[in-house]
């Protein structure tokens, strides 16, 4: 895979979208890139009269490998989501991409209408990892761990498939309504945001809210090519690397 430009690398955080029916400055969005891999986090701000678990159902996020390309109208960013919190999605995810400074971004949709405005978190360069979590016979456990300057991104998949009876363009939410007995189970999914700093990792955000505010102790080192150790609670211990770059 190509890596992506610079520029892109970092945490951004979404200040604005735009669409015809919405406006949303609320909604607390991260999108944390290495050289190849991103993970995304979208929780919006609870609402008056919202249920438990209509709250976590419209949670989003994903993780997987990013792609830049110029085209003749300008530079596109394409995310190729490889672990969903939402069910797959029918459209490609694509955004024209526009940099008005090195630290702001205004993405407009290649397939659908839409605008967003993203600024780089400071301290959020210099350091870029990916790992993908192994299990002991060193298959991959579609764990994946990111870390972009002082902040890091945890992204554990539920284990529950989607029952075969769901139809395309239901949401998380719908699917939930559909399968009761099933909701605990596919609303199992961590996407977890947060700080390395001092030797300790403090999330910030997750989609599993018992998480939030959580501190514990962190390491990782780095053996061999392509793999590394984790010392965190919660966490595998063996992963490989899938990015590692580590700037002056």
């Amino acid at each position: 895979m190509t890596p992506v430009p610079d520029h892109y690398r970092g945490v951004w955080v979404r200040r604005l979208l735009e669409t015809p029916q919405l406006r949303d400055e609320s909604t607390f969005v991260r999108w944390l890139q290495t050289s190849h891999w991103h993970a995304d986090l979208r929780i919006p701000l609870k609402a008056p009269g919202i249920g438990a678990q209509m709250q976590l159902a419209s949670q989003q996020g994903f993780c997987g490998v990013t792609q830049v390309e110029r085209q003749a109208k300008g530079e596109v960013c394409t995310w190729q989501r490889r672990l969903d919190f939402q069910p797959p999605r029918a459209d490609v995810d694509a955004g024209f991409m526009v940099f008005e400074t090195p630290e702001r971004v205004i993405e407009t949709g290649v397939h659908a209408p839409y605008l967003e405005i993203w600024e780089r978190l400071p301290d959020s360069t210099g350091r870029f990892i990916a790992l993908a979590g192994q299990d002991e016979a060193g298959g991959d456990t579609q764990e994946r761990f990111l870390v972009a300057g002082r902040y890091a991104m945890h992204v554990r998949p539920r284990c529950l498939a989607w029952p075969q009876d769901m139809q395309a363009g239901q949401t998380l939410l719908d699917v939930t309504v559909g399968h009761p007995a099933m909701a605990q189970e596919l609303l199992d999914f961590e996407i977890s945001f947060g700080t390395l700093e001092d030797g300790h990792w403090t999330i910030e955000q997750s989609t599993l809210p018992a998480l939030n505010g959580a501190c514990r102790s962190f390491a990782v080192d780095k053996f061999k090519v392509n793999h590394a150790e984790v010392y965190c609670l919660g966490l595998g211990k063996m992963w490989q690397v899938l990015d590692w770059a580590m700037q002056d």
